[in-house]
């Protein structure tokens, strides 16, 4: 015998199951039903009061619902169509009845309404003729009243009102009283030379501010004057300035160049560098 026949495989060992890759698929789930012998109560797998058909339950329950409401609807319409027949007959009998008594009543009232509207009728004609009689009699008296009374007589007093006397009554005022008339035309003369004497103020004050304004440009005037000499002599002084300090510049530049910086080096100068290790 070869020696790999006398070594055992290692899905064959004791310890096999410890490290079977395929464990969880041989495995058994942890509930096959609800009759599993391994649903302990300590695994927790089936809770006391848990309903598992609850889905089938319920769609039974509906289907029984739903048959019994059938039946039910079906008892409905037949009881209705019982009564509906036994009563048809009493409705008829009812409906002639009722017409007859809606004749009777209808007959009753039209001869109640006819005796009602001719004594409302002759009521009216009476009272037509008391109004009539009424309305003479007040017309006259009118008359007389604004015959004799204040307003076609013209009686200024008439206009005076209860609540003070500089107020009128306008439909019984007839116009203004001759002092009256006076007393207004000197209150308008005097509001006139008022507004003359205003006006008057106003223009001397309009010509004061002219006058205040004009001497106020002319100080401008001169003031921008005085400031566009001062800034021309600064700018003379600056150029001048400016004038000493570029020649100055001149002179230095010359005298560097031909005092200080007259001997130029040259590439020989240059290339003496370097030459050594030192």
């Amino acid at each position: 015998m070869r020696r790999s026949e006398r070594i055992p495989k290692k899905e064959h060992r004791r310890e096999f199951d410890l490290s079977d890759p395929e464990a969880l698929k041989k495995d058994l789930p942890p509930r096959v039903s609800d009759d599993d012998p391994r649903c302990t109560v300590s695994g927790v797998q089936r809770l006391l009061g848990e309903d598992l058909n609850m889905k089938n339950r319920k769609m039974i329950q509906q289907e029984q619902l739903r048959e019994w409401s059938l039946q039910q609807q079906q008892e409905w319409e037949q009881a209705r169509e019982r009564q509906q027949f036994a009563g048809t007959r009493m409705i008829l009998d009812r409906g002639r009845r009722i017409q007859q008594l809606e004749l009777q009543s209808r007959r009753a009232v039209c001869a109640a309404v006819k005796d009602f509207n001719r004594v409302q009728a002759d009521e009216f004609t009476e009272r037509k003729k008391l109004d009539k009689k009424q309305d003479e009699e007040d017309n006259s008296v009118e008359m007389f009243n604004l015959v004799n009374g204040d307003l076609l007589s013209e009686n200024p007093s008439q206009a005076s009102s209860a609540f003070g006397s500089h107020r009128v009554v306008t439909d019984r005022w007839k116009g203004m009283s001759p002092k009256q008339l006076e007393q207004i035309q000197n209150v308008q003369q005097e509001q006139m030379r008022e507004k003359m004497r205003l006006q008057e103020e106003e223009r001397l004050r309009t010509a004061e501010m002219d006058r205040q304004r004009i001497q106020t440009d002319r100080m401008m005037i001169l003031l921008e004057r005085q400031q566009k000499r001062q800034e021309k002599e600064l700018r003379k002084a600056q150029d001048h300035t400016n004038l000493q300090l570029a020649q100055a510049h001149t002179a230095q530049k010359r005298y560097l160049d031909k005092e200080v910086f007259a001997n130029a080096p040259t590439d020989i100068y240059f290339e003496q560098f370097n030459t050594t290790s030192r």
